[in-house]
């Protein structure tokens, strides 16, 4: 990484590692069966990694059946994007989205018969065959249609429609990342059962079943079927600090770095920050960096956090800002203005996680990343060399 490349973002970015993203591909394409493709989970832009460069990475991998997103503006992005694999809505789709949804050939969640007669309709305009996923609620409890004689009739009713083709059918873990995995298990049993009276009720054999979320993927090995979805793991995060890290070799894709814009020296008894939360006890050495809950960064961190500077850890002190924050250098010899501050990542023996930040902040790795802010340029790196910088989805490199 060459600092001058990033001197007009010096504020704050995240540094997307692409390395990070195909190692962790590639280490669950080796933990599922032969036979079974994945679909990358890129809802919130990506975690709030970015969906666009990590869609267009995979968009030609043939272990990749596509792309798996929570809403239809969300597919529109990827498809303006040039991306050409098939994208699976999680979410609902309301009725506004069909027209466009079948023209960019996006798949729907479909659990409703509402969505079912309009979803044809849509078809039926445009002369071509509307691919659904029906979706079967086995215990989440969210959406999704019933595994019991009323979901079969739903199932009949989309055979009925000559303008709909069923694709695929999906259930989602509720509790796949607990160490206790009879949930999950009961859950997997309630979804092979339903497809098996579909199949020999129906006649009917869907070529795509899916159930497994990250957690699945890294311990249900039972579940494959023919399609994982690879959500956080994706990201080198975890599920939940339940599951068993051994067990798939996975590593962090997001750091999260700024700079040092001013160093002071207070006396004993100066108050730090709105509030006054923090009072210094002695002389300090303080320290102001600019980035603050406006980027997503946890203001519950104020006076518990820490960064590293200088391969050293400084805690906050005094309440996080909506763009600044202070921190006591004290105890780091030669900290001046312009130095590196790491919030997320490593900086030499030290290493800040998501999943640490988490804890602290009351939140988990899974907002953490989703709510770093779009004023956050991502800076996109492979090979050590910088492939691009995006800001809200500009390349300003």
């Amino acid at each position: 990484m060459k600092p001058e490349e990033y001197a007009h973002i010096k504020r704050g970015y995240a540094l997307i590692d692409m390395d990070a993203v195909s190692d962790n591909v590639d280490a669950m394409w080796d933990a599922i069966s032969d036979g079974t493709r994945m679909v990358l989970v890129i809802k919130t832009d990506g975690y709030g990694h970015g969906s666009i460069p990590i869609a267009r990475k995979y968009d030609r991998d043939e272990r990749i059946w596509g792309y798996a997103v929570a809403c239809p503006e969300e597919a529109y992005d990827l498809r303006e994007a040039g991306c050409t694999k098939p994208i699976l809505i999680l979410g609902y789709a309301f009725d506004y989205a069909y027209d466009d949804m079948v023209r960019l050939d996006i798949r729907p969640a479909v659990f409703r018969e509402d969505m079912l007669a309009e979803l044809a309709e849509a078809a039926r305009r445009q002369s071509v065959r509307a691919k659904i996923h029906i979706k079967v609620d086995t215990g989440m409890s969210r959406i999704g249609i019933r595994p019991d004689d009323e979901g079969l009739e739903f199932v009949r009713k989309a055979m009925s429609y000559r303008d709909i083709e069923i694709e695929g059918i999906f259930t989602h873990f509720a509790r796949a990342d607990e160490a206790d995995k009879r949930y999950a298990c009961r859950q997997l049993d309630v979804f092979g059962a339903f497809i098996g009276r579909i199949r020999d009720e129906l006649g009917l054999d869907i070529p795509c079943k899916h159930c497994s979320n990250s957690a699945g993927i890294m311990e249900l090995p039972e579940a494959n079927m023919d399609m994982v979805r690879a959500g956080i793991t994706l990201y080198g995060l975890w599920p939940s600090d339940e599951v068993d890290k051994e067990r798939l070799a996975i590593r962090p894709v997001m750091s999260l770095r700024s700079h040092i814009v001013y160093v002071k020296d207070v006396d004993a008894g100066t108050q730090i920050s709105y509030g006054g939360t923090y009072e210094a006890s002695g002389m300090k050495k303080i320290a102001t960096v600019p980035v603050g809950y406006g980027d997503g960064y946890p203001r519950t961190l104020s006076n518990r956090g820490e960064v590293i500077v200088r391969g050293r850890r400084a805690p906050i002190v005094g309440r996080v800002c909506m763009d600044q924050f202070m921190i006591d250098v004290t105890d780091i010899p030669g900290v001046t203005e312009g130095d590196m501050v790491t919030l997320i990542g490593r900086d030499g023996d030290e290493f800040i996680s998501m999943e640490e930040l988490g804890g602290l902040s009351g939140r988990f790795n899974y907002e953490l990343a989703c709510d770093i802010g779009k004023r956050i340029p991502r800076v996109y790196v492979s090979g050590g060399e910088t492939e691009d910088i995006i800001l809200d989805r500009r390349s300003i490199k």
